[in-house]
């Protein structure tokens, strides 16, 4: 028998709303239950300041943009990998197959995919339900046990007994490579870190870590050294080595959204998180040299075309710079490597320019697994501009209902069947709430709304 837990955020009464004054006026709060708020904190001049209902709000566009961005780019997935080998897909998409027929993946026998005839955005109505995949359903589970088990920081046994609890084990389960094998590693009793060890799992430096640990950042605003903190045994609990490092870049840039200069455009506060994510990669790595190379042609002007075709030609026909995955004649050619789906979510990221509709567009077109980098940076800009201008972007609503059990299991809810964006928001409004608190010494004020982050 399946064991269902009782997932209280949900519960109304959980959602506990206080009356706090301010010296202007009175003005209803939202505060967590679980967590003793402490009083005594003296903000600092240097603190930064953040509105804890402005971030709920960015923390909706998030959910929302990354499930716009996973749903497009879905239908491109696995359309273009190359030619080497034995899976062949001929030329890659340009930015003129946008709207265009789409052509069918390398598992799709033959045909187009489901979601669109057309190479084009994938929306949900407001009276439809957005589903679960594998760019969002991990993270759900990390959110999930961060809040209910009342941490900042999850044990191996906690994410070994989350994934037990959550996923399914015989049923079609939605893991592929390096999550599959540490979850197969956990049923025989592994405890993470040890499920991403290459010693036990062979998939390590696939991309895994880079869709299911990327939240940990907004959980830390401005602060990426606790973000990393937070995010080390979730990301080793799959990865080690290049595809670790890839993981921690965008963790990084998630935290990051909350320290950049508002004042800048969109472009700017993007080119500056890449910057600053990318200080501290090791210089003679592939990941680095990925960074550089995409970064470079983006200075010059070059087409992102030629830029995602460069990629191809220096890292999977020639090896460059010791990305050896095509010599392991590995399945599709590495397809789901971390390295080149990296490579190809930083054509989008710099030639998106922080755009939303144009970076989702690129991360489509680019090749390999492009629901993933679709996801990531849709899901971070959706946090940067939130909710409104999410739906600006697109000139129309969305719905905001969001069916966890497409892909796990073991959620229930009062007064509704699945999971909304108002409550995924709130709970991690309230793993910050801990976060500021716990790991960053700083204030809660819930007199004023506001996060004080010493910097």
């Amino acid at each position: 028998m399946k064991r269902i837990v009782k997932y209280l955020p949900i519960v109304a009464s959980v959602m506990v709303f206080s009356s706090c004054s301010t010296k202007e006026n009175h003005k209803e709060v939202i505060k967590d239950p679980k967590l003793n708020y402490h009083t005594s904190y003296t903000p600092k001049e240097s603190d930064l300041k953040i509105s804890r209902s402005e971030y709920q709000d960015k923390l909706y566009g998030f959910w929302l943009g990354q499930c716009i961005g996973n749903w497009t780019g879905l239908v491109t997935e696995m359309d273009k990998i190359g030619n080497i080998g034995e899976i062949k897909t001929g030329d890659f998409y340009t930015r003129d197959d946008w709207g265009k027929p789409d052509q069918p993946s390398i598992w799709g026998q033959g045909i187009p995919s489901d979601l669109s005839e057309t190479i084009d955005f994938v929306f949900k109505d407001e009276d439809e339900i957005w589903g679960a995949d594998d760019d969002t359903d991990i993270e759900y589970i990390y959110q999930h046990l961060l809040y209910t088990l009342g941490k900042t920081m999850l044990s191996g046994e906690d994410i070994r007994k989350g994934w037990m609890e959550h996923i399914h084990k015989e049923e079609e389960n939605y893991l592929w490579v390096s999550n599959q094998q540490a979850f197969d590693l956990m049923y025989d009793g592994v405890i993470p870190p040890a499920t991403g060890d290459p010693k036990n799992n062979e998939h390590y430096n696939m991309i895994d870590a880079q869709l299911t640990t990327e939240i940990f950042g907004f959980f830390a605003p401005s602060r990426p050294d606790i973000a990393l903190k937070m995010a080390e045994l979730p990301i080793q609990t799959t990865a080690r080595e290049d595809a670790q490092i890839i993981s921690e870049f965008y963790v990084k840039m998630y935290s990051l959204a909350s320290k950049v200069d508002q004042k800048l455009s969109l472009k700017q506060q993007v080119l500056w998180m890449a910057k600053e994510a990318s200080k501290d990669m090791p210089k003679d790595t592939y990941v680095f040299k990925m960074y550089e190379y995409v970064k470079s042609e983006y200075d010059k002007g070059t087409k992102w075309e030629e830029v995602r075709d460069g990629l191809y030609e220096k890292y999977q026909v020639n090896q460059e710079d010791g990305y050896n995955v095509t010599s392991q004649e590995l399945y599709c050619n590495g397809c789901f490597a971390a390295g080149i789906n990296y490579g190809a979510s930083l054509v989008s990221l710099f030639y998106g320019e922080g755009d939303l509709k144009e970076t989702i567009k690129i991360g489509s077109l680019a090749g390999w697994d492009s629901d993933n980098p679709t996801a990531t940076w849709a899901g971070m800009i959706g946090f940067m501009i939130g909710k409104e201008g999410v739906e600006q972007a697109f000139n129309r609503k969305f719905s905001d209902r969001f069916d966890i059990h497409r892909t796990r299991k073991g959620f229930t809810f009062e007064n509704d069947s699945v999971d909304n964006f108002n409550n995924m928001s709130k709970i991690g409004m309230f793993i910050v709430d801990r976060v500021v608190q716990e790991q960053m010494k700083g204030g809660v004020d819930l007199e004023n709304d506001l996060w004080y982050i010493p910097q």
